[in-house]
C-alpha cells in the first residue's frame, strides 16, 4: 500500500505544478487554491508512504514521479518542447524510480 500512497502523492505533485504554473504567482484564485489543495493532498500521501518506506527512498520516488508527470503534462498539454534527449532523460528518472522500488523491499 505504501507504492500506491507514494504514487498518488506523485499525481498531486503534479497536480498543484501545474496549477502553480496557472496561479500567475499566486495572483489568481482558482488555480492557487488547487495548487495549495494539491500540496497538501501530495504532502499528506507522502507522509502515509514514510511510514513504511524509507524517506530516501520516498523522497525520491515522490520527485522523479512528479518530475516526470509534469514533463508528460507539459508536454502533452502545454505546449512544451519535446526531444529525443528530454524524453531520455524523463525515462531515466522512471528507471532510478523502478528501480527504487524494487531494491526498497516494500
Amino acid at each position: 500500500m505504501a507504492w500506491l500512497y507514494l504514487f498518488i502523492a506523485g499525481v498531486f505533485e503534479v497536480v498543484w505544478a501545474i496549477a502553480l504554473k496557472f496561479s500567475n504567482g499566486f495572483t489568481r484564485l482558482v488555480p492557487t487554491s488547487i495548487t495549495i489543495a494539491g500540496m497538501i493532498v501530495s504532502f499528506y500521501f507522502l507522509a502515509i508512504a514514510t511510514k513504511t518506506l524509507p524517506i530516501g527512498t520516498a523522497y525520491a520516488a515522490w520527485t522523479g514521479i512528479g518530475a516526470a508527470g509534469a514533463i508528460i503534462v507539459g508536454t502533452l498539454f502545454l505546449g512544451e518542447p519535446v526531444s529525443l534527449v528530454r524524453i531520455l532523460f524523463m525515462i531515466l528518472i522512471l528507471v532510478g524510480v523502478l528501480g527504487l522500488k524494487f531494491t526498497s523491499g516494500h
